[in-house]
């Protein structure tokens, strides 16, 4: 192998470190508004150029890996001990495309306090604990090893708590609640699932896992894939058990939804690609996540439909949209595993502006409920920059949802068998039913006059905010009359471009997740990085 720089080891750290430093920082700017915003965006552009970097460096000289603290013998078979951090082209696209979603939504939420005032908003405690965020989904995403893993989801989901019930109203903890006790259980799990790892292999470095896990028998691996599958399936909302998801969600601030619903379910699925890829390659699993990838496409995109609040619709569609990425990785090919990774991409980009254009609709017109809005087609900008990304998520053509989709749909038909077939079928009717509920958001919400609406008359008489204050009056009586600061359009502008970066590159971007897949799907690039060509397969 070609001897590694000295400073890739402090590129790969950066993403993580940086945003951790300034969380301390920020803390004790907290008296100091300006300068923690200024703190926040420094830092997760730090972050965003060290990822773009590290893209540039995995496409033109494959998988970087670094043990930090250089503990134990780094030699084959005893493997690295301690932390160890691995990116390859995966890892180093899921930073980048993580990255740019925490760097606008931020700014976002940055607008939002400007425009709200900050006295009365707990922004204090919000930018350090989002700084925490990044700093748990960028080393999830770097793990090389079990353990790491699980410390990046406990990080990320202890974060996640605290965003989660900003503000602290009834409403938020009752969802906080709930949110907390299936982290734990999942926490739980997944902690027991690295006990018996442990157990069978002796280590929970992932390279040299996937070497012994070779020698152990198919029984006792199936179990600890399941366990592992469990875990992971929890946090990345797989049905059936993704059922937390439309009822924790929708009741955060905007920017928070956003963040979540872009963010925290694709690091579950990243961790389900790494063990079906890495640590359990062979397809003992395939029929289970298949199915299980139907019916999340399916029974989520009919929670969709029955929904009128769209925060709630567009959580179920979320959810239902996970089923294309589990079907994508259930092929085991490498095709299959392209598509999925061109998906994902897709989906955190898309999925987020979603969630940043329902902010600015609630800003405008007073709530996000189809019972009550009407007319925002008099906004022109507002009806933009929720056409293209609406569009984008129905996989209508050319945009990249309708790109990623056909090479989902042709992963199944290569891979021949009934299951896939059925599978096909079910991505179809998936995607046809989510542009009937995306057209109903633009049918009653932009077309329909308000006056029409169930409930046009009722409005929030103060914009959305971080802490939820809501005060229903007449709309015609509304005191704010809901304008949209620029630092919130803009934003959220940028993240309708980086979407169609994806229908305008998509040849570029599917060239790179091809060489992805192929390195995710042969394990042994994985494993020579970090072992040291322990193995090569």
């Amino acid at each position: 192998m070609t001897p590694q720089p000295s400073w890739i080891p402090v590129l790969i750290t950066l993403p993580t470190l940086v945003p951790l430093g300034a969380a301390a920082l920020s803390l004790l700017l907290g008296r100091s508004p300006r300068f923690q915003r200024v703190v926040a965006i420094a830092a997760i552009s730090v972050a965003f150029i060290a990822s773009c970097l590290l893209l540039y460096l995995t496409d033109r000289h494959g998988t970087f890996a670094v043990a930090i603290g250089g503990w134990g013998d780094k030699g084959f078979p005893n493997g690295p001990l301690g932390i160890t951090l691995v990116v390859d082209q995966l890892a180093a696209l899921m930073l980048v495309v993580s990255t740019i979603v925490l760097l606008c939504v931020v700014v976002y939420a940055i607008g939002q306090g400007i425009r709200d005032g900050t006295a009365q908003q707990p922004t204090s405690i919000f930018l350090p604990t989002y700084l925490i965020l990044t700093a748990g989904v960028c080393n999830a995403f770097l793990a090389g090893d079990l353990f790491n893993l699980y410390v990046s989801f406990e990080v990320l989901l202890t974060a996640s708590f605290v965003l989660l019930t900003l503000g602290a109203s009834e409403e938020r903890v009752r969802a906080g609640a709930s949110y907390v006790m299936v982290s734990m259980l999942s926490s739980l799990i997944f902690l027991a699932g690295i006990a018996f790892a442990y157990a069978t292999t002796g280590t929970l470095n992932l390279a040299e896992m996937a070497v012994r896990l070779d020698d152990v028998p198919d029984g006792t691996r199936n179990a600890l894939y399941a366990v592992l599958l469990v875990a992971f399936g929890i946090k990345a909302a797989v049905f059936p058990l993704s059922t937390w998801l439309p009822d924790s969600y929708p009741t955060a601030p905007a920017p928070v939804t956003a963040v979540f619903a872009g963010l925290l379910t694709k690091v579950g699925v990243y961790a389900i690609v790494r063990a079906h890829t890495l640590l359990f390659p062979g397809g003992s699993m395939d029929t289970v996540l298949m199915v299980a990838g139907l019916l999340t496409m399916i029974v989520g995109i009919f929670g969709a439909i029955a929904q009128s609040d769209i925060k709630r619709l567009l959580s179920f569609t979320l959810v239902s949209h996970i089923g294309y990425m589990v079907f994508g990785v259930a092929l085991s090919s490498e095709l299959g595993m392209s598509a999925a990774i061109y998906y994902v991409a897709h989906h955190i980009l898309v999925q987020t502006t979603l969630f940043l254009v329902v902010g600015l609709i609630e800003r405008q017109a007073g709530s996000a409920s189809l019972r009550r809005l009407g007319g925002l087609i008099a906004s022109p900008v507002l009806a933009i920059l929720f056409l293209v990304p609406a569009l984008n998520l129905g996989g209508i053509p050319p945009f990249s949802g309708f790109i990623g989709k056909v090479a989902l749909l042709e992963a199944g038909v290569q891979n021949g068998s009934v299951l896939a077939w059925i599978l096909v079928a079910g991505s179809v009717v998936t995607s046809l039913l989510t542009l009937y509920v995306v057209a109903r958001i633009w049918t009653k919400g932009f077309w329909r006059p308000r006056a029409d609406a169930p409930e046009g008359e009722l409005a929030d008489q103060g914009p959305s905010a971080l802490i939820d204050e809501r005060d229903d009056g007449a709309f015609s009586e509304r005191e704010d009359v809901g304008r949209m600061p620029a630092m919130m359009v803009l934003p959220t502008f940028a993240m309708v471009v980086a979407g169609l970066v994806l229908t305008l590159w998509a040849g570029p971007i599917f060239d790179f997740t091809d060489s992805a897949a192929t390195d995710v799907v042969h394990r042994g690039v994985y494993v020579e990085a970090v072992l040291g060509g322990g193995e090569s397969r």
